[in-house]
């Protein structure tokens, strides 16, 4: 089978699949390798890893090219080292003069002024198996739902209105204590001895009175700790949820103003570099 720029795209995408350095005898070798998952947009988006193609200038000859030829076309190891060569050779020769000779499927072999090649990989190529379905995931797009701050605190003063509400509609009632030796039921010998309209004694009336007065002022006192707690819980939950406006202002702020800064915190000096590139 004579020896073209398609074929050798084929039998070079074929070999990268497998091998991460491909020569092509007397002009350079193609180079593959895993660049790892990065992040872009500011840290907001998470790329997947992938496989980069490039070419590096040097004279060495791993014989790849000239064993698939020969395996593909049932020929001699000599001979297919010879077509392959001098296949190559024409192809220097057009790149030299052209500038540019393209590989369908992987991309474009370049020359500068100066004969240096470089190569331009094709958007679409894929030598990456292993990555197939990765795409790149946006933070942006899972970011959960804010809500203003007047709602916030609309919702903190009805919480603590009806707590207070709900602790006035379940206060016990003050139960009347009648004390011994009171105004209890009168038995039948009290009743032989002693007039039925006799009034109540006055150290009776005395301890009745201080037993209501003392349960009302531990209820009072009660009251008035439970509010003085929920008002502090309401003063606490305000302030942190300023502090975090706040901090989250500051944040936006210098992400606008002092990008390479926020970026310095967020990442460590490896991930600062994948991201430079």
């Amino acid at each position: 089978m004579p020896m073209d720029v398609d074929l050798m795209s084929k039998m070079l995408k074929e070999l990268i699949l497998d091998n991460d350095k491909v020569a092509l005898p007397g002009l350079g070798t193609f180079v593959a390798e895993i660049v790892p998952s990065s992040f872009s947009d500011r840290g907001y988006t998470i790329n997947p890893p992938y496989r980069k193609l490039y070419f590096r200038e040097n004279s060495d000859d791993d014989g790849l090219l000239a064993k698939m030829y020969s395996a593909s076309n049932d020929v001699d190891g000599y001979v297919a080292d010879r077509v392959i060569k001098d296949f190559i050779s024409e192809m220097r020769e057009v790149l030299n003069k052209h500038k540019v000779v393209v590989f369908p499927g992987l991309g474009r072999l370049r020359a500068t002024k100066e004969n240096n090649y470089f190569f331009v990989p094709d958007e679409d190529m894929d030598i990456y198996p292993e990555g197939f379905g990765l795409e790149p995931v946006s933070l942006k797009t899972h970011q959960g739902n804010w809500r203003p701050v007047s709602e916030i605190f609309e919702d903190v003063e009805i919480s603590v209105k009806t707590a207070s509400a709900q602790e006035e509609s379940t206060e016990p009632a003050v139960a009347a204590v009648v004390p011994e030796g009171g105004c209890g039921p009168e038995t039948g010998t009290d009743s032989a001895t002693e007039p039925k309209s006799e009034p109540k004694s006055e150290s009776g009336t005395e301890t009745e009175t201080e037993t209501e007065t003392e349960t009302e002022t531990e209820t009072e006192t009660e009251k008035k700790r439970n509010n003085r707690w929920l008002k502090i819980t309401a003063v606490v939950l305000v302030v942190t949820v300023l502090l975090c406006i706040v901090f989250l202002g500051v944040f936006v702020l210098l992400a606008d103003i002092a990008p390479d800064f926020i970026d310095s915190i967020l990442y460590n000096e490896a991930e600062l570099e994948i991201l430079k590139y």
